[in-house]
């Protein structure tokens, strides 16, 4: 069953994770990384992992950042809710080819920067 992800929602958080400066770039995202702060930020169920989300006006009208960001949260929660390292927070970006990108590319592009970056997990303990 997968695991449930918490969610970044406010700026402070989004500026944290890239001034960590650990990313992997993809055609289809930009995935950033860093380990949680603090340990209850996320809450028990979402093992202290949270993810954001954002695209900017580079990807399209409205419409398509839309579009973009939710075809990332449902890469996102098929791959990472499985084998997201915990005590993590994470950063997706969307790319201009995100919107038209093949689903299943979107999948392996995540898969691939979650093992550049180390925070893959074989399955989910």
């Amino acid at each position: 069953m997968p695991r449930r992800l918490g969610r970044l929602m406010q700026r402070k958080d989004f500026l944290r994770v890239a001034a960590g400066r650990r990313k992997w770039v993809a055609p289809g995202l930009i995935l950033q990384i860093l380990p949680a702060e603090a340990k209850d930020l996320a809450g028990a169920h979402a093992e202290r992992r949270r993810v954001g989300f954002t695209a900017s006006k580079k990807v399209g009208n409205a419409v398509a950042r839309n579009r973009a960001k939710r075809r990332l949260r449902a890469a996102v929660h098929q791959v990472m809710s499985e084998h997201a390292a915990p005590a993590h927070d994470y950063v997706v970006i969307a790319r201009n080819e995100t919107p038209d990108r093949p689903y299943i590319s979107l999948l392996t592009e995540l898969e691939l920067a979650l093992k550049r970056l180390g925070a893959w997990r074989n399955t989910a303990d």
